[in-house]
């Protein structure tokens, strides 16, 4: 599977699951423009990595929960490189708590960054892969968007959000053949999971028939299929990664 010539943007780029993505992308050899937020040393990593393995890369900062900062920087992404072949809506937040005692504030930052930063980005993205009449746009959703999880009502909502919001627009932009499709992980390997304690961790893996947590390169592999060739049949859908938790 080779991605020569195109161009990719990936939101969240800098740091786990979202790095991953940039690397494996860049090796099948699209051009990778990484997104980021407020870490722009971990987005020069990438960067660096992605060229050291002899790909390209740029890093480009934006907030995807502001619709005018996407639309300026994606204006400025096809000023530069005239074409977004590949959509990659990976940013996201937590702020987890119970429902009863969750702000406001909690609620609506994790709407506005996960859901309605990928309503920004593919549509502005859209423009342009409409013009061409090619393109492909991935959305990373969660297991908790299926399965639910306690603690986390704003996450599970937005990830669920985010998989009516792929299947309508699969529809929408089928004609003009763009696919549109989402990948949902289960517990992976992450920043965020080394932070469990063992007594945890050992928890968790007891409800996974794998019995082990992913890789942030499973995610990617799985991204990699569906904006290739390969995947040019498949939209509006859900690749399940996550060891067998939710069937």
């Amino acid at each position: 599977m080779r991605l020569d010539g195109k161009v990719a943007v990936v939101t969240g780029g800098s740091r786990g699951i979202g790095r991953a993505i940039c690397i494996r992308l860049a090796s099948m050899g699209a051009f990778v423009y990484v997104n980021y937020v407020s870490r722009s040393d971990a987005a020069e990593e990438v960067k660096k990595e992605i060229e050291k393995l002899g790909g390209q890369a740029e890093i480009i900062g934006f907030d995807v929960a502001d619709g005018d900062a996407v639309q300026q920087a994606f204006k400025e992404i096809v000023k530069k490189s005239e074409s977004i072949d590949i959509l990659v809506n990976n940013a996201g937040i937590t702020r987890d708590g119970l429902l009863a005692r969750m702000k406001e504030s909690d609620w609506d930052s994790v709407l506005d960054t996960n859901l309605k930063g990928a309503f920004f980005c593919s549509k502005a993205a859209s423009r342009t892969m409409m013009k061409k009449k090619s393109g492909r746009i991935v959305n990373i959703t969660s297991v908790s968007g299926f399965a639910g999880n306690s603690g986390q009502a704003n996450y599970s909502a937005a990830k669920a959000g985010l998989v009516g919001f792929t299947k309508a627009t699969a529809r929408e932009y089928a004609s003009r053949n763009i696919t549109v499709n989402c990948v949902a992980p289960g517990y992976i390997e992450t920043e965020m999971t080394d932070a469990l304690g063992d007594e945890v961790q050992q928890q968790i893996k007891s409800e996974i028939p794998l019995a082990i947590f992913g890789q942030a390169e499973d995610i990617a592999a799985a991204v990699a299929y569906l904006v290739s060739e390969d995947g040019r049949y498949v939209t509006g859908q859900t690749l399940h990664v996550n060891g067998g938790m939710y069937m």
